[in-house]
């Protein structure tokens, strides 16, 4: 019984979205690393789990203000990328017990900031202000960053390069472009990743007055959206590769770019069926995941000192310990769709031969 409380807990987390303050949040310290020569391992393991309780306080906080509003209160249309953990609407969690516990996440990521903030310097105050602003306030009233068409870019600012130059001032007590230029392509892919998650909500958010920007202008504006946002974020790679703030090795993270591709083409077709994009969801989550990574990759290898091991590879050890869950879920994911796919396949070829057999 403890276990499957667990597994409930464990589904409100949504652990697999804290990838994208895990992301931006590790590579700002290896910028530090590489750029500065500039690394504390404790102060890093702390900016990590200050990270991902804040971003599993905010997934939480969503969903209880989501639910308040009747937003993604019953499960639809079969898309299970987009909406919150369910948990609420299926009455596995108390409204108030998932208060007590993003409260409780808050108050520790909080506290964690501000013990940084004091060793570290008062900018690392004044971003913890803002994360926090821009992750209780996307859903919570009464500003509702979420409802008002603002979230998307707020979240672009705060899990980017907002994350990124935080995670590279407590290493190096200063800020820089190249944390900024490494970071930027996580909080624009962030943003194209909220508005392919917003298109299957589009009926649903319209009903509970969620007006991010797709149930504002669209679904047909959403996709433009996140076509030029994904694209633009490939070109930010581009751009801080040719002006150096990039290491060239960069240039192995647009091997998502066939990804992407895919992504676009599913949901062109299907941006009107909640259920048949949902591989364009997973596509997504694929493209942040597997390009942060490759790009962190090249940070490594750029900044890697055999005679400084523990600078060089802890913040790969953490991404590796830290990834393995999503990793798993992603993988589950990719094999369930291949298998669907086949299994289609199949069925029209056995389909045609059945055709072709009755007209012999």
């Amino acid at each position: 019984m403890r276990f499957e409380s667990l597994r409930v807990w464990w589904r409100a987390f949504r652990f697999h979205y804290t990838s994208a303050s895990l992301m931006p949040g590790i590579l700002g310290g290896m910028i530090a690393w590489t750029v500065e020569g500039l690394f504390d391992s404790g102060y890093f393991i702390l900016v990590i789990v200050g990270l991902v309780l804040n971003h599993i306080a905010l997934n939480m906080t969503d969903d209880y203000y989501d639910f308040r509003h009747l937003v993604d209160a019953f499960d639809t249309h079969g898309n299970p990328y987009s909406g919150g953990s369910g948990t609420l609407s299926k009455g596995l969690i108390r409204p108030s017990q998932m208060k007590n516990a993003f409260t409780v996440f808050y108050i520790i990521a909080i506290g964690i900031g501000i013990f940084l903030g004091i060793l570290r310097g008062t900018f690392i105050l004044f971003l913890l202000f803002g994360g926090f602003f821009c992750a209780f306030f996307y859903t919570a009233p009464p500003i509702r960053f979420g409802y008002r068409g603002f979230g998307e870019i707020a979240q672009l600012l705060c899990f980017g390069p907002g994350i990124g130059l935080g995670s590279y001032y407590v290493q190096a007590q200063k800020i820089s472009w190249e944390a900024f230029w490494g970071t930027l392509p996580f909080g624009i892919m962030l943003f194209s990743m909220i508005t392919i998650n917003e298109i299957p909500d589009y009926f649903e958010d319209r009903k509970g007055e969620k007006l991010n920007l797709v149930a504002r202008f669209g679904r047909e504006t959403g996709v433009k959206l996140f076509v030029l946002s994904l694209l633009f974020a490939y070109g930010t790679i581009i751009v801080g590769i040719l002006l150096r703030k990039i290491p060239v090795m960069g240039i192995i993270s647009l091997l998502t770019l066939p990804i992407a591709f895919k992504t676009f083409s599913i949901l062109r077709k299907h941006y009107q069926e909640p259920a048949k994009m949902a591989p364009a969801n997973l596509g997504m989550i694929c493209i942040h995941n597997f390009t942060a990574i490759l790009l962190i990759f090249a940070y490594f290898i750029e900044g890697f000192k055999s005679n400084a091991l523990v600078a060089s590879l802890l913040p790969i050890i953490i991404l590796t310990i830290l990834y393995i869950p999503t990793g798993r879920l992603i993988g589950r994911a990719v094999l369930s769709s291949t298998l669907k796919g086949k299994l289609k396949c199949l069925n029209r070829t056995q389909g045609f031969s059945s055709r072709g057999k009755e007209e012999i």
